[in-house]
């Protein structure tokens, strides 16, 4: 089972998991959960990773800034 990791965003901590194994250069989506609901990111044309099934209530800047974390420890 994977770790939490925990990040601060707008003054607020939040801790969600990634729930993709073997995460490597080569991946295409990552799925992750935040608050109990899973999101997949993928990688779009700028190499920036956005979350597919997002919809206007789930804090679009905050998975951005999930998928920027994660960009950077797994240095995608």
């Amino acid at each position: 089972m994977n770790l939490p990791m925990r990040i601060t965003f707008d003054g607020n901590d939040y801790t969600y998991m990634v729930m993709t194994k073997g995460i490597t250069k080569e991946i295409t989506a990552i799925h992750i959960n935040l608050n109990g609901i899973e999101y997949q990111l993928v990688c779009n044309a700028k190499g920036d990773w956005d979350a597919v099934d997002a919809t206007i209530s789930d804090h679009s800047g905050l998975l951005k800034a999930i998928g920027r974390n994660i960009k950077l420890r797994y240095r995608l």
